[in-house]
């Protein structure tokens, strides 16, 4: 692991008090009620005790709480979350101490100088099933080869948006000397812009564990001469102007409702006018932006406002080439949450030049 860098993790905890213990033979329903006044529960005996109780937060929420509309199940889901992450498992040895739990390499990677602490159940959970997926990599369709996403690194769970570039870049008849992914993540548009015949591309994130995760991943392949990485927002530390500038950002805004919100997944008011005013700058004359967007806000209603039309009417710096629009698959059936709106949802590839 690269240690010249500080990774994003789960802050360890220590307890230095008796908590309350949840296991087969406790009082589900007066556990749940704790939770919700806000005193923490340690899982005990077995690692299935946690889903039990989180099944059961579920269900009492549920009674309680409208779920049906876009903002109500993020209401839903900031309250689901508020008391689920008081409940609490305990790791020694850089191991869960509970019976039949999964064994997580992460514990001993991200934590080499810890060996005992306490992490929150839905914590666990998320380093889990992160580990998993790092372990057994992830099948991408635009992509010959497996990712294997780091801890807390976004990767795609849908790829409409990357099919959609994935036939843009197929059409490309721009030079293909450099290009600069803006928030590479696990840094599968870079590899399609590789794949496609970019000479070298530059990519930035503000996120570490991308960074770190990406150099491991790549080590000394021939990626690794390919892409060139920097830890920095938006445009990192390069100054040199490029051919062609991609950006898949978030698509939602950010909501007053929830807390320690995602920068993968919402984006602030700022955002977009900082990487507009500085892609002017970063564009070469000839040079082409591509932004990967959806209009997911607008027809949850979360916002009116389109960012990038928003640009195009008032900023003055850049003019559409064009706007390809992909309908999103529905979802599974296996999918709980009522997403009504996929009917409607596109995912959107802006291409735009300057004026």
């Amino acid at each position: 692991m690269n240690t010249d860098i500080a990774l994003h993790k789960p802050e360890p905890m220590v307890s230095g008090k008796q908590l309350e213990a949840f296991n087969r033979n406790s009082d589900i329903k007066s556990t749940v009620r704790a939770l919700e006044a806000g005193k923490p529960v340690l899982i005990t005996a077995f690692y299935s005790n946690g889903m039990v109780l989180l099944k059961e937060i579920q269900l009492y929420l549920k009674r309680r709480m409208p779920n049906k509309t876009f903002k109500e199940q993020r209401e839903f889901r900031a309250a689901y979350r508020k008391m689920s992450n008081l409940m609490l498992i305990e790791i020694v040895a850089h191991k869960l101490n509970v019976k039949k739990a999964p064994s997580i390499g992460w514990l001993a990677e991200l934590y080499p100088e810890t060996s005992d602490f306490i992490l929150t159940f839905p914590q666990v959970q998320g380093l889990n099933s992160s580990w998993q997926s790092y372990q057994n990599g992830i099948s991408i369709p635009v992509l010959r080869n497996k990712i294997h996403p780091y801890y807390g690194t976004y990767y795609p769970t849908r790829f409409d948006h990357l099919i959609l570039f994935d036939n843009w870049l197929k059409r490309y008849k721009g030079v293909k000397k450099t290009a600069i992914d803006i928030g590479i993540g696990s840094g599968v548009l870079a590899f399609q812009m590789v794949k496609h015949g970019f000479q070298k591309v530059f990519g930035t994130d503000t996120n570490p564990n991308a960074i770190v995760g990406l150099t491991e991943f790549m080590k000394d392949t021939k990626l690794s001469r390919k892409v060139e990485l920097n830890l920095g927002h938006l445009f990192g530390k390069w100054e040199k102007q490029t051919e062609l500038i991609v950006f898949n950002p978030p698509w939602l805004p950010v909501s007053e409702v929830l807390e320690n919100q995602d920068e993968a997944m919402y984006y602030d008011k700022k955002l977009f006018p900082e990487f507009f005013k500085a892609a002017e700058k970063m564009l070469l004359p000839e040079g082409k932006i591509v932004i990967l967007f959806s209009n997911l806000a607008q027809i949850t209603e979360v916002t009116k406002d389109h960012p990038i039309q928003k640009e195009l009417d008032k900023g003055g710096r850049f003019k559409l080439v064009n706007c390809l629009k992909k309908n999103v698959k529905l979802s599974s059936d296996k999918t709980k949450r009522d997403q009504y709106w996929r009917s409607t949802e596109e995912v959107e590839l802006w291409e735009l030049a300057k004026k």
